[in-house]
């Protein structure tokens, strides 16, 4: 085995020195410490800001949720019902053509239901759309049934009223159905 000869060891030295001061070169300054640290605070602020956002909106989504699924959670119940209000109306209208005792106690009971179908709807934001003859038809509140010529209105005149509409706060649940006037000049 041969001895290690001074060269060797001096190369060696050199090699650790030169490794040293790769080192010492890489590790990075205080400034650069500083600023690394200030990017990723103001990346986690950045992230922090989004997320707080992200969860105001979803807040205000589930609160403009809520207040939509109380004003119109009951518009299937209320599209089911108008055809009840009808039919109290037909059988109202029936027993007021007769001139019976009995149908005035029939006609006094169904008075006071459809009354209360009418309070009920109040009580829950559900409105009639009552079109009288001569307003002029409102392709968003009136369905046109037929159109007629008839003399002494004008175009777009309603000419009879066959059933009237519903709305539930601002949403159209039926529309009156409603003859028009087709007249020209």
């Amino acid at each position: 085995m041969a001895e290690p000869r001074d060269e060797d060891f001096l190369d060696d030295i050199e090699a650790l020195e030169a490794a040293a001061d790769e080192a010492l070169d890489a590790e990075p300054t205080a400034e650069e410490i500083i600023a690394s640290l200030e990017a990723e605070r103001d990346e986690f602020k950045d992230r922090f800001m989004r997320a707080l956002a992200d969860a105001e909106n979803a807040r205000k989504r589930a609160a403009k949720d809520r207040q939509e699924a109380q004003a119109y959670g009951g518009t299937r119940i209320a599209r089911d019902l108008i055809p009840v209000y009808d039919n109290l109306n037909r059988a109202l209208n029936a027993a007021k053509d007769t001139e019976d005792k009995a149908s005035e106690a029939l006609m006094e009971g169904v008075e006071l239901t459809l009354k209360e179908l009418l309070t009920v709807f109040d009580r829950h934001g559900v409105k009639r759309v009552t079109p009288q003859v001569g307003d002029k038809f409102d392709p968003q509140m009136h369905e046109a049934m037929f159109e007629a010529p008839v003399p002494g209105t004008k175009a777009g005149d309603i000419i009879q009223v066959s059933a009237e509409g519903f709305v539930l706060h601002d949403r159209l649940l039926r529309p009156a159905q409603v003859g028009v006037s087709s007249m020209v000049g």
